[in-house]
């Protein structure tokens, strides 16, 4: 089963970011604070953010957190998957497929582009984007943070 992150599951929502931040899937850890400010951005209703949560054997085996956003390139909205966790005891049971092929159905009608990004070092999540159509964009990131 498929649903919208709700406020219960606070916590175990806390403990898969912290583990798909520990992991090969990324470049650095994120702070607490950030984790408790994506919650409480998703569970207020953003119409920029949304988090869905996948239930296999009636537990939480993982997530994923979407961003909306607008591009020109694109010629519309563009669903960016921001982050997709699976728990370790649930994977290679398909979950992480199903869950980005409801998150393309859901919006199926509504953008031109979904978009997600994956660490060099993630190569067996690179091999599923591709299997299921998603191509690399050639082009390099950069970031600047805002320290607050």
């Amino acid at each position: 089963m498929i649903r919208e992150l709700c406020k219960e599951d606070k916590e175990t929502f806390a403990k898969m970011v912290k583990s798909l931040y520990s992991g090969e899937a990324v470049l650095y850890p994120i702070s607490d604070d950030n984790i408790d400010k994506t919650f409480k951005e998703v569970i207020s209703g953003s119409p920029y953010v949304k988090a869905y949560i996948i239930e296999c054997d009636n537990e939480m085996a993982g997530y994923a957190l979407i961003s909306l956003t607008y591009s020109n390139e694109a010629g519309g909205i563009v669903v960016i998957i921001d982050e997709l966790y699976i728990d370790d005891k649930y994977r290679g049971k398909g979950l992480g497929t199903e869950l980005l092929k409801f998150i393309e159905e859901k919006y199926s009608n509504k953008v031109k582009r979904y978009r997600l990004e994956v660490s060099n070092e993630n190569e067996a999540a690179e091999k599923l984007y591709r299997r299921i159509g998603y191509e690399v964009l050639d082009y390099k990131q950069l970031v600047k943070d805002i320290a607050n």
